[in-house]
């Protein structure tokens, strides 16, 4: 396809969307190694009237249009590590990622390469890497490189649902080693310095969810790992823990609180994500509603308990922003992840209709009433 054609927009069959979803969910890309599922996805797009390329980490970048006016479609294109074999059964596709989150990301690139471009915007889909991790590195290195007046974050939530934001997070790792004692001794083993701190962890919690109702607006702590061990006449003990934080609560006021229970060992906490809320009525919940109502469905907004790129990306492109995609998220991270194809399909409709509605609308308004 020639340069002078990537504004052009290119209808992508039903059986060919499948297609995609399919070979991508099938190549392997967890966190770290999603090089072959990025080249995949640049070369596809590349064939469908996109400017692609495989970036500097790894991110898998499509571009069509040329204007000031920039809608970016951020999907991830890395898994959470593990395999689920991949294989259709009726009209359900297993394998990992299916949900979380190639299934939104595939929708998000068919719908995109169908978009009827007016001259001053630009579409920008872009299959990011490792936001299954702490680092979000694909995410963090797009901060700077666009300035989008719409955003699209690629997460299942249903084909009918909108996600207005997702909880922060902190990871905390805790290691202890101290002298031994004889087991009839009073003083404590290596595993009961460690549960007592994951249980002052837990009290800490239950204090500063006084009076809170509804998982989005708790602090819940999650205990990932927890081993002991000996080297010698010394005990060790190791911790993972992970809190997800409400939208009202700073990571560095909680960091603070929990370096303050640490029962004199190392501690090192990291993955410090602040929870995003976004406004729930713009022209682009508008779009969505509107199609998912055209679509026959009853849509209705929602919160995640878990992170994305989004609280990665929001507070900096301070535009309007929200999550859709297809898919069943209580999947993600499961041995059974699978995603119905025909939601896919309905989702696919649904972001095609409404992504037409938003490139016409941002191509018809001045940039200062985008945000209204």
């Amino acid at each position: 396809m020639s340069e002078g054609q990537h504004g052009a927009p290119v209808h992508v069959s039903e059986q060919d969307a499948e297609e995609l979803l399919r070979e991508l969910v099938a190549i392997p890309s967890s966190s770290g190694a999603e090089q072959e599922a990025s080249q995949y996805l640049a070369q596809w797009m590349g064939e469908h009237g996109f400017r692609a390329r495989v970036d500097e980490v790894g991110n898998a970048v499509g571009e069509r249009g040329r204007g000031g006016k920039q809608i970016v479609l951020l999907g991830h294109i890395d898994t959470f590590p593990g395999t689920v074999p991949v294989r259709v059964n009726g009209r359900k596709l297993y394998g990992r990622g299916s949900v979380d989150a190639k299934g939104p990301l595939a929708t998000m690139v068919v719908a995109a390469a169908a978009a009827d471009l007016p001259p001053d915007t630009q579409l920008i889909v872009i299959g990011a890497t490792d936001e299954e991790s702490a680092g979000s590195r694909g995410a963090r290195h797009i901060l700077d490189r666009y300035s989008p007046v719409v955003c699209i974050i690629g997460e299942p939530g249903r084909w009918d649902r909108i996600t207005l934001g997702y909880k922060g997070r902190l990871k905390m790792d805790w290691s202890w080693r101290g002298p031994l004692a004889h087991s009839a001794a009073p003083a404590p083993s290596p595993a009961e310095v460690a549960v007592d701190t994951w249980r002052s962890v837990q009290d800490f919690a239950d204090a500063r969810n006084m009076g809170r109702s509804g998982l989005f607006q708790r602090l819940e702590p999650r205990l990932v790992r927890l081993n002991t061990g000996r080297d010698g006449a010394y005990g060790w003990a190791r911790m993972d823990i992970i809190l997800r934080l409400p939208p009202d609560m700073n990571t560095g006021e909680v960091e603070s609180s929990l370096r303050q229970l640490g029962h004199g060992a190392r501690m090192r906490v990291y993955g410090q994500e602040q929870a995003f809320v976004a406004e729930k009525s713009n022209l682009l919940t508008r779009a969505i509603l509107a199609a998912v109502r055209a679509e026959g469905g009853k849509p209705r907004f929602v919160h995640k308990t878990g992170t994305s790129d989004m609280d990665v990306v929001a507070a900096v492109w301070a535009c309007p922003i929200v999550a859709y995609g297809p898919g069943d998220s209580s999947l993600d991270h499961t041995p059974h992840e699978h995603i119905d194809l025909d939601e896919y399909l309905r989702a696919l409709r649904v972001l095609r209709q409404a992504l037409q509605t938003l490139v016409d609308q941002v191509g018809n308004a001045e940039l200062g009433m985008l945000t209204e």
